[in-house]
Parts: structure tokens; C-alpha cells; sequence
């Protein structure tokens, strides 16, 4: 694949790509980082891209490496050296129709800041495979390949998700 077919690959799938980093990562720069290093990695591995193969699994199978290789390092780091404790809290910008009544914006996105929470409680090896599937909107078989494990697995860690939100969801509506 040449440079001017990578730009286009980029064109076609950035805007997905980056929206998949965001949901990792829940922190602007660092989803920025991420999205950069994807980019130079898959630039790195183009001649392994086949355009006919899903191009946008692959992108996200960079992403998703990528993660995991930054969690593992700041892991390791926490172990020798721990730092204090330090989390952005992130300012999600929701923009309201004019249809819309204030009230139901409100409920709206109070609704989706539960859901979010309840999808950052989850651990990696099912959060991920959940991001793919609802924020990314690839097939079982996709995330599958993405990830590198069985279809059965795959589906497995996405109901064990949806019953980990459900059980979050419900506990904090009472």
C-alpha cells in the first residue's frame, strides 16, 4: 500500500479510529497520543495492510496493542516509583438540539455518564471487546481477529459486559 492509498485509508476510517482511542483512554490528550502512535505504527506496518482485508480491523488491532503496551509499562513504573494518584476529570461537551427541552438534555447526559462509568469499571479484557463492538460497530468475527482470540470468546466477554453494566446500572438506580 502506498502513501497516497494510506491517506485515503486514513480519510476513510480516522474519524472511527480516533473515537475508539477517546473510549481507551477518556482523557483528550492522551487519546491524541494514542491516535499518533497508531498512525506511525500502521505507516510502519503498511506493507502488511491488505485493503481488502478490513483495513479498519487492522487500524484498531494497532490501537488496541498500543493500549495495552501503555497500560503495561505504566504498571511497571507505579511498581518501582508509585506517584500519587492523578486523574483528569473529563469535561464531556454535549451538544443540545433545539428540539430538545434542558430537562431532557440534563437526563441525557446524566444517563450517559452512568453508562460510561459503569464501562470504565470493567476490566480491559472486557471493556475492550465491548468498545469494539458499540463505539467501533465491528462484527464478532472482527473483534475476534482485532484481538486474536476465538469467536466464543468474544462473545463470551461481551455478554459478561453487558451482565457487569446491567448488575452496575441497576445497583445504582436504587
Amino acid at each position: 500500500m502506498d502513501i497516497e492509498e494510506f491517506g485515503n485509508l486514513i480519510e476513510q476510517h480516522g474519524k472511527a479510529l480516533y473515537g475508539f482511542c477517546h473510549r481507551l483512554t477518556s482523557n483528550r490528550t492522551d487519546t491524541d497520543d494514542l491516535y499518533q502512535e497508531t498512525l506511525l505504527k500502521a505507516m510502519e506496518a503498511r506493507y502488511k495492510l491488505d485493503r481488502n482485508r478490513n483495513p479498519k480491523a487492522f487500524l484498531l488491532s494497532v490501537a488496541v496493542g498500543l493500549h495495552k503496551n501503555q497500560r503495561r509499562k505504566f504498571a511497571w513504573r507505579q511498581r518501582i516509583a508509585p506517584t500519587a494518584a492523578y486523574k483528569e476529570a473529563a469535561a464531556a461537551i454535549n451538544v443540545v438540539s433545539s428540539e430538545e427541552t434542558p430537562e431532557a438534555a440534563v437526563m441525557s447526559s446524566e444517563l450517559r455518564q452512568k453508562i460510561q462509568a459503569a464501562a470504565d469499571k470493567l476490566q480491559d479484557k472486557l471493556k475492550i471487546p465491548l468498545y469494539l463492538y458499540y463505539t467501533a460497530e465491528l462484527s464478532i468475527e472482527e473483534i475476534a481477529s482485532v484481538l486474536q482470540i476465538p469467536h466464543g470468546t468474544v462473545k463470551s466477554r461481551l455478554y459478561q459486559a453487558r451482565q457487569a453494566m446491567k448488575k452496575e446500572l441497576e445497583v445504582e438506580s436504587q
